[in-house]
C-alpha cells in the first residue's frame, strides 16, 4: 500500500477537510480530527497538522495539497514526481499536455482532456489562474475554463456510464480505459495543430509505459513520438494543469446533467453518502436507472443494495 504524509497549516487542513466532506468517514482514533475514504485512497487528518494518504491513489490525492493557494510550499514526505527525465526547462517547452478525472466517482462519467501550450502562452495562461491547480475549487475552475478555451487547443472526451459499463463488463480495466481515451484526446489535439507539432507530450502518469501502450496495442492510431510520463505532471508543465481544469469541467457539467436526470443532487466521490444516495435512487427508479449513471461494478452498487433490502 503507498503512504503519503504531508504537514499543512491551519487554512490548508480546513481546506483538505472541506474538500472530502462528502467522503468523510467515522474514525475514532487518537488525535484524528476527520477521516474520509475515496474509491481507492483513505484519507486521516491529525491534530499534528499531518494528513495519512493511503492506497493506490495516495500520490494523485496528496499532490492536490502539496502547495497552498496563496503559493506557501506544504512540506510533502515522498520523493516527489515520478516518472520520465524531463529535459531542461522543461516548463517553457510548447507542450501537449493530458489528465483524467471521474475515475474515483461511483456516479459521473469518465472525463479526459488533452491540450497544447506554446511556449509563447505560457505567461498569458499563469495569469489566467492556472497555478496550484489541484488546489482550485470548483467554481473557479468553471470561472477559468472558458477563458482557457479561448487559448489553447484542446480536446475533451467524456465516456457516458452506459459505454463505461458496457466496455467495462467486457473486461476493459480503469487503466485500459483511461489510456484509450488519452492517446484519443491527444490525437484529436495534434490533428488540429497539424503541421504544427509540440516539442513533447507530457501525460499524467497512471500507469507505466510499457502497460500503457500494451493497453493500445489495438488501437488504430497509436501516440508514440516524444511522449513523456510523470506522476504530478500538473506541476511540471501548464498545458497538464490546464488539461486537469478543463477534464473536471466536464466531469462536474455532467455530473450537473445527470442531477437533473436523477432528480436530486448527485454527491461526488465513493464514500457513505454516495450509498445513501444511490439507495435513493434504486427505491424511486430502481437498479436498472441507477447503472446508467453510475460504475457499476463499484462496490457502492453492492452497498446501496444492502441499505434498499436490509441484507
Amino acid at each position: 500500500m503507498t503512504n503519503q504524509v504531508i504537514i499543512l497549516t491551519e487554512k490548508e487542513m480546513s481546506a483538505v477537510i472541506a474538500f472530502y466532506e462528502e467522503n468523510k468517514v467515522i474514525r475514532n482514533a487518537p488525535g484524528v480530527i476527520f477521516a474520509a475514504k475515496t474509491a481507492d485512497t483513505a484519507i486521516t487528518a491529525y491534530k499534528s497538522g499531518k494528513v495519512l494518504f493511503q492506497g493506490a491513489g495516495a500520490e494523485r490525492e496528496a499532490a492536490r495539497f502539496s502547495s497552498s493557494v496563496s503559493g506557501t510550499s506544504a512540506a510533502v514526505q515522498s520523493s516527489g514526481a515520478k516518472g520520465d527525465m524531463l529535459p531542461a526547462k522543461f516548463e517553457t517547452l510548447s507542450v501537449i499536455g493530458s489528465d483524467e478525472t471521474g475515475t474515483g466517482d461511483f456516479f459521473g462519467p469518465v472525463t479526459v482532456a488533452a491540450c497544447f501550450v506554446r511556449n509563447d502562452q505560457i505567461e498569458l495562461l499563469r495569469e489566467l489562474g492556472v497555478k496550484d491547480s489541484k488546489q482550485l475549487t470548483d467554481v473557479y475552475m468553471r470561472q477559468i475554463a472558458e477563458d482557457l478555451k479561448q487559448v489553447v487547443t484542446y480536446a475533451i472526451l467524456t465516456l457516458d456510464n452506459n459505454k463505461y459499463n458496457d466496455i467495462q463488463s467486457k473486461g476493459w480495466s480503469q487503466g485500459k480505459i483511461k489510456a484509450v481515451l488519452h492517446n484519443q484526446a491527444i490525437g484529436n489535439v495534434l490533428n488540429q495543430l497539424s503541421p504544427e507539432v509540440p516539442d513533447y507530450i507530457l501525460i499524467d502518469q497512471f500507469a507505466e509505459r510499457k502497460v500503457y501502450y500494451n493497453h493500445l496495442k489495438n488501437e488504430q492510431t497509436i501516440i508514440r513520438d516524444h511522449v513523456l510520463f510523470s506522476t504530478k505532471a500538473e506541476n511540471l508543465h501548464v498545458s497538464v494543469a490546464i488539461a486537469s481544469i478543463l477534464a473536471r469541467v466536464a466531469f462536474l457539467d455532467a455530473m450537473d446533467q445527470l442531477s437533473v436526470k436523477a432528480g436530486m443532487t448527485l454527491p461526488k466521490g465513493a464514500g457513505a453518502k454516495v450509498d445513501a444516495v444511490a439507495s435513493q435512487i434504486i427505491r424511486k427508479k430502481g437498479e436498472p436507472f441507477l447503472r446508467t449513471i453510475t460504475k457499476a461494478h463499484f462496490a457502492n452498487t453492492q452497498k446501496a443494495l444492502k441499505l434498499v433490502y436490509k441484507r
